[in-house]
């Protein structure tokens, strides 16, 4: 397989690229990496839209804040830009911001998110997400205040369980995952 050096990219000059090609989906690294995300398959994305739909869900019921899809991405504040597959953050968090950074990318890492291990189409194959990339991903949201993450891996049939000032807790599927303090009332079985 060949690999595509790794192009290195300013904020300004990534928000002007997110721009010029609005059908296009990347990412920014803390490092100033350029990321092309590839779209996932049929199953990926089936299974992302019921992640949303549950935390859309609860979040209607309880009204505590704000759900966001992989198409809306975050400017953290180490520098990077992430969108999660399900990313939520607290009501008043949220209204802090103003409309402007509302409209972009918001700067404010979210408190919630879910990375799902789809499969995708890369250079002509289909193969799940590199989990060493999903890792570093999700270590980027908690140096940037994340306070609950999970990363789940239908792969390996694993769930690894991202805590503000804890370590990474790995757990194996099916399981029921509690949203603890940060969703409150919030259980997702996985």
């Amino acid at each position: 397989m060949v690999q595509t050096p790794t192009r290195y990219i300013t904020q300004a000059a990534f928000e002007q690229l997110c721009l010029e090609h609005p059908t296009q989906m990347f990412e920014r690294t803390a490092q100033g990496e350029l990321v092309n995300v590839s779209p996932v398959g049929g199953e990926g994305s089936s299974q992302e839209a019921d992640l949303i739909t549950d935390v859309m869900i609860w979040n209607r019921q309880t009204k505590l804040g704000k759900v966001f899809s992989s198409q809306g991405a975050f400017r953290l504040p180490f520098g990077s830009t992430r969108a999660a597959d399900v990313a939520w953050v607290r009501q008043e968090r949220w209204e802090a911001l103003t409309s402007d950074q509302r409209i972009g990318f918001p700067p404010i890492c979210p408190d919630f998110v879910i990375e799902l291990r789809s499969q995708s189409m890369a250079n002509g194959e289909v193969r799940p997400q590199s989990l060493p990339e999903l890792r570093a991903k999700m270590a980027e949201y908690l140096a940037s205040g994340l306070r609950l993450g999970w990363l789940i891996n239908p792969h390996d049939r694993q769930v690894e369980i991202y805590r503000a000032g804890q370590a990474v807790q790995v757990v194996s599927m099916p399981i029921r995952l509690s949203g603890e303090a940060v969703l409150p009332g919030f259980e997702l079985q996985v």
